[in-house]
């Protein structure tokens, strides 16, 4: 697990904490020291520093002096980690549209999907607070219906990594999961006050306007 609000952050607090009420998962945090947010795939010179570590609930972790990619190099090169699936966030904010392109959460999901590795970028929705917990449910809805792919892949043969992101609805609730394309523009940074949870449209275009319109969105990026 990483992101890229740093590893004390509560996003990554969240899901952590989620993924520890799964059945026989072990998870080991390597996440940026401080956040690094917007750096997309940027990665640092090597040897690369690194610090123990907890998250805000205090679970174990390793910090790394540098960017959300460098969270990948650090933990299949240096710690030798052999696994089935790299979960990268929660970020506080949505990734879409055109700031897929700069987000380090998925930065660090594209550099795992660029070694194999199946991988998961999650957003959540701007907030005051982001609906972290709404976030932790996804995943974990997600998580349980590819749990089998993924242990018979065995940390192998991705090309792409996925893209979750789930809006903070300030009335009603996440209407759903859609599969979409990326959106080349829109109002991709709107904040809960603009998302309509309670919307009627369906069948959304792409990531934007499905968000928008209170639906939890997956898009696939190339590995990079």
């Amino acid at each position: 697990m990483t992101n890229d609000d740093g590893v004390s952050a509560d996003g990554i607090d969240a899901l952590v904490e989620a993924l520890r009420t799964q059945p026989k998962v072990k998870l080991t945090v390597v996440a940026p020291a401080t956040n690094s947010s917007g750096t997309d795939g940027k990665t640092s010179p090597e040897p690369l520093g690194h610090s123990d570590a907890t998250t805000k609930s205090g679970y174990k972790a390793v910090a790394v002096n540098g960017f959300p990619a460098d969270t990948i190099t650090y933990a299949f090169d240096d710690l030798k980690l052999k696994v089935d699936l790299v979960v990268s966030g929660i970020n506080q904010g949505q990734n879409l549209g055109p700031a897929v392109d700069l987000s380090g959460t998925v930065g660090a999901a594209k550099a795992a999907a660029a070694r194999g590795v199946p991988a998961i970028a999650i957003g959540q929705g701007l907030g005051n607070p982001p609906d972290y917990a709404a976030g932790a449910r996804e995943l974990i809805k997600w998580f349980k219906s590819h749990r089998k792919a993924l242990a018979k892949a065995k940390g192998k043969g991705a090309t792409e990594a996925e893209n979750l992101n789930v809006p903070t609805c300030l009335s009603g609730k996440v209407r759903g999961v859609v599969n979409v394309s990326i959106a080349s523009g829109g109002d991709f940074v709107v904040g809960a006050d603009k998302v309509s949870c309670a919307s009627t449209v369906s069948n959304p275009a792409d990531d934007v306007t499905a968000f928008n319109n209170g639906f939890a969105t997956i898009t696939e990026v190339p590995a990079g």
